[in-house]
């Protein structure tokens, strides 16, 4: 009877034992079901307490043609939360990132989204890098009080639809467009323009936003059309446009399709200017377009130039030489929104007496941020979830490089 009892007991020991090792094993998948790496590697270590696990998603698109975005977002995250793993180690958490493919695709924002929300573990998203997908998939985060930062998506409604998890770093579509459009009138001297748009949450956004300041200050707006992201021929449109006889084409919409419309119309003999949106901002328009063809593409970004100061520059070698990865156009504001999110998660941390903290508290610690000092740009979130002191700069092609402007005023 003794024998019998210490085998049900071992018996059951075992199951426990081996119950919890598939909840160890069970965190956040990366798309395709796979189990996360731990970007930063391993907590290490012999002897001592194992770390509790903790999560950071980075979302965005890591494949197809927008995955510039995505990439570099994601590298500098990375970069941040390895120079901090090690702090979060001395408090007792292994603090880990999940890399989440969205395509840049709303409906794969939602099905990413659904996923992280499933893993325990998640605390927190830095992303999503684009506005379509940070749209749906906020309206998941919400229901759950999962945080999210985003780098880059800059549609004005993001945050104009109450949803207390959402907050980004950069500056808002409304700002964007408007500055643009003043930059155009006050220091390009355009008196009159055709405005196009790619019909997408972004590009349209962008459009609408320059259309409204060019009416405000007097700009003729010739005309404004959507076109199909994603085609190869722009030709009749193109046709449409340049019978105008426009001084300048706005052009709503990324890198991968503007890089098509500016050689076709060159193609066509327009010489004039071309504008558009941080969308523009990748070397992949140049080689698109071609170099001489890219010549006199003025774009707004909400980046700065990195390497204008000496410190800047600096991080800029530290980054490339601990990651072998060029510094892209989302590399700076990933790793400075991942910066918001540990901070926040830290205060999180130690507000719950060092235990684990809830969503909702990481959240109300990310959501609480104030003059927070990134390495490039300062944080202060208002209540929808807008960084208070984001700007937007001016850069164009020149010669097959990107040449830095200014700070568009």
């Amino acid at each position: 009877m003794k024998k019998q009892k210490r085998l049900s007991i071992l018996a059951a020991a075992l199951t426990v034992s081996a119950l919890l090792a598939g909840c160890a094993g069970g965190g956040g998948q990366q798309s395709g079901g796979e189990t996360p790496q731990n970007s930063g590697g391993s907590s290490g270590g012999g002897g001592a307490a194992a770390a509790e696990k903790l999560v950071i998603a980075v979302v965005g698109p890591m494949s197809g043609q927008y995955s510039d975005y995505g990439s570099t977002a994601k590298a500098g995250a990375e970069y941040a939360l390895k120079e901090k793993q090690e702090a979060f180690k001395q408090l007792g958490f292994d603090v880990q990132l999940s890399s989440q493919d969205d395509q840049a695709d709303p409906k794969q924002g939602v099905a990413v989204a659904q996923m992280l929300i499933s893993n325990p573990d998640v605390v927190g998203v830095v992303g999503h890098a684009t506005t379509g997908a940070s749209v749906t998939a906020a309206a998941q985060y919400e229901q759950e009080s999962l945080v999210m930062v985003s780098p880059s998506a800059t549609g004005s409604d993001l945050t104009e639809q109450g949803k207390k998890v959402v907050h980004r770093i950069c500056a808002r579509d409304d700002q964007q467009g408007s500055k643009a459009a003043i930059f155009a009138k006050n220091t390009l001297g355009v008196k009159n323009a055709f405005l196009m748009h790619d019909k997408q949450a972004y590009g349209q956004g962008l459009a609408d936003e320059v259309k409204k300041q060019f009416e405000k200050d007097g700009v003729q707006v010739l005309g404004f059309e959507g076109v199909t992201a994603g085609e190869k021929d722009y030709g009749a449109v193109l046709n449409q446009i340049l019978a105008t006889n426009p001084e300048m084409i706005y052009f709503g919409g990324y890198y991968s399709d503007a890089g098509i419309i500016v050689k076709q119309a060159r193609e066509k003999g327009f010489t004039g200017i071309f504008m558009g949106g941080d969308g523009y901002d990748s070397a992949d328009l140049v080689k698109i377009a071609g170099a001489e063809n890219a010549n006199n593409v003025v774009f707004t970004s909400t980046v700065g130039d990195v390497g204008a100061t000496e410190e800047g520059k600096k991080w800029i070698a530290d980054f490339e030489q601990a990651t072998g990865n060029k510094v892209g156009i989302f590399t700076s504001f990933g790793y400075d929104s991942m910066g918001v999110m540990l901070n926040g998660l830290e205060e999180a941390i130690k507000a719950n007496g060092g235990k684990k903290p809830t969503r909702e508290q990481v959240l109300e610690a990310v959501h609480k941020t104030k003059e927070y000092k990134g390495k490039f740009v300062n944080v202060t979130f208002n209540d929808k979830g807008d960084n208070e002191f984001a700007s937007v700069y001016v850069y164009k092609y020149e010669n097959g490089q990107k040449v830095y402007i200014g700070e568009a005023k």
